[in-house]
């Protein structure tokens, strides 16, 4: 979690994390997809949901991404 003034901000913070975490590791890949959730009401408090997503594919960067996050249902704003 990071604490940005704007959605640009915490992707680019949430991009730079991914960047340097794949490059630590052997397995995952950061395959380009950061998403932001802006929390309106304050600060984090208990039982606030923050997720990650980790996930084994066979399928190429980009079909990965059209398959899973770029399908048409999102909601995205």
């Amino acid at each position: 979690m990071w604490e940005a003034s704007s959605f640009e901000e915490a992707i680019a913070l949430a991009e730079a994390e991914a960047v340097k975490y794949a490059a630590e590791t052997v397995t995952p890949q950061y395959i380009g997809l950061a998403q932001c959730y802006e929390i309106s009401d304050g600060r984090p408090q208990a039982g606030d949901e923050i997720y990650s997503l980790l996930r084994d594919s066979d399928l190429q960067a980009d079909e990965y991404l059209s398959s899973f996050f770029d399908t048409g249902r999102e909601r995205q704003g």
